[in-house]
């Protein structure tokens, strides 16, 4: 079993900053990678940057030079998201995929005001 929690969320204004944490428990003494997925209303998720477990990073062109995702020894993903606009307004998700398995936290919103 893996366990994702994620906390950062909130309210900003267009052009501000937040920072999303990402901890990670359970069965994870190996797995392939870690990142940050968004949905927003009416539209598919999305994936907006990942980490291997190698530290090997992989941004949505959309977020590139805005967003930088990192992860500690703990097993913690963070995702630093800068000079947000409301079009990052959505309800990001923490993955660790692991076998093949994509794990799931359960979501915090981010909404972003103009």
């Amino acid at each position: 079993q893996v366990q994702l929690v994620e906390s950062g969320g909130g309210l900003v204004q267009a052009g501000g900053s937040l920072r999303l944490s990402c901890a990670a428990s359970g069965s994870i003494s190996w797995f392939s990678a870690m990142g940050w997925y968004r949905q927003a209303p009416g539209k598919r998720r999305e994936s907006v940057a990942t980490i291997s477990s190698s530290g090997s990073s992989n941004y949505a062109d959309s977020v590139k030079g805005r967003f930088t995702i990192s992860r500690d020894s703990k097993n913690t993903v963070y995702l630093q998201m800068n000079s947000l606009t409301p079009e990052d307004t959505a309800v990001y998700y923490c993955n660790l995929e692991r076998f093949g398995v994509f794990n799931w936290g359960q979501g915090t919103q981010v909404t972003v005001s103009s």
